[in-house]
């Protein structure tokens, strides 16, 4: 196996699940209202949940363990954003509870972080 890689058996995992909340967001987009607010709201969050994941899988495939933080760094700062844009949906649409998608992104976040930190030590 690739020094690169995550070691951790539930690495897949992770790859899955950052792909399921882009999907999660994706079906919350759709359900939104049309207006002009929400349409630019859901090209900024889109691409913003997106980039977690695919970040997270260009780590993997990084060349070297400075990229591999950087990438890692960048996917961090994405769920990052990711919420901040699930806080203003949540405020410009209050009926919607995305409650649940913050908790994921938030979850993610502090999961990149640790797996940044473990590979700042090593």
């Amino acid at each position: 196996m690739d020094n690169n890689r995550i070691s951790n058996p539930k690495q897949f995992d992770l790859e899955k699940r950052t792909t399921e909340f882009a999907k999660s967001v994706i079906r919350l987009c759709r359900e939104l209202p049309k207006n002009s607010m929400n349409d630019r709201l859901i090209g900024q969050i889109t691409g913003s949940a997106g980039s977690v994941g695919a970040n997270y899988r260009e780590a993997n495939d990084a060349l070297g363990k400075k990229d591999f933080v950087h990438r890692l760094k960048i996917s961090r700062k994405e769920a990052k954003e990711t919420m901040h844009w699930l806080e203003i949906i949540q405020e410009a649409n209050p009926d919607f509870k995305i409650i649940n998608l913050l908790q994921e992104a938030t979850e993610l976040k502090n999961i990149l972080s640790a797996i940044i930190n473990k590979s700042s030590n090593v």
